[in-house]
């Protein structure tokens, strides 16, 4: 599900009260949910209690400096970092994006860009969070084509990444046999009738290499079910 502007959680760290206050009435009025801190350390503080879904952050501030303060919001949190500058000098933007920032802006700014590139960056981070199938433990990647399970990588061929990748999409639902013939062969497979069942018994193996409980259940004479 994308994520929409009014549910966007936005934290801004800035030194200068102006600007602070400014991107506050300005991405509030956008729709966006905003807090704010004047300094690195309330900055950091207020990040881990907020969670947000993307950072405003200036490179200049006391306590500890944007770029400290990037790299530990890269590190912990799954969220784009805005860097905000006076300085318009290679230098500074190559440190900050090699800080993990995800896009740069330098003082003074048009408020029509500052929020364009806010909405451009959620966007981005909408897709990528899409791209992840989740239930209970296990990750997918549909993009990458990773698979985890506790954290712990599972190598799987193209045909069982296309089965699992089923199931995800359908949780808890039972899905007939027939159903995931024709999802994941195709209408006119011609192959070995007892496939589905096999290439079942391969996931079930990889997903439980090392003893973790059943999802994919058998469900007699239907089909096959993932759940707890």
């Amino acid at each position: 599900m994308q994520l929409k502007v009014e549910a966007a959680k936005i934290v801004v760290i800035d030194d200068d009260p102006k600007i602070r206050a400014m991107l506050v009435r300005s991405l509030a009025y956008a729709g966006y949910e905003v807090t704010a801190a004047e300094d690195g350390i309330k900055g950091w503080d207020l990040a881990q209690k907020e969670k947000p879904h993307l950072f405003i952050l200036d490179v200049m501030l006391p306590e500890m400096d944007g770029y400290e303060v990037c790299q530990l919001l890269k590190k912990a949190m799954d969220a784009p970092v805005l860097m905000l500058t006076a300085k318009d000098e290679i230098k500074s933007r190559v440190k900050g994006l090699d800080s993990g920032a995800d896009d740069y802006l330098v003082k003074p700014f048009a408020l029509e860009e500052l929020l364009a590139r806010v909405r451009a960056l959620l966007r981005r981070y909408n897709s990528q969070t899409e791209a992840i199938l989740e239930f209970m433990e296990l990750k997918v990647n549909q993009h990458t084509y990773e698979v985890w399970r506790n954290g712990r990588g599972i190598e799987l061929t193209a045909k069982e990444f296309d089965l699992l990748s089923y199931f995800m999409k359908n949780p808890r639902q039972v899905l007939t046999r027939e159903k995931l013939m024709d999802t994941v062969w195709g209408y006119d497979y011609e192959g070995e009738s007892n496939v589905l069942e096999v290439y079942v018994g391969y996931l079930r193996n990889k997903l439980e290499q090392q003893g973790e409980k059943r999802i994919i259940h058998t469900i007699r004479g239907v089909g096959y079910v993932l759940k707890e």
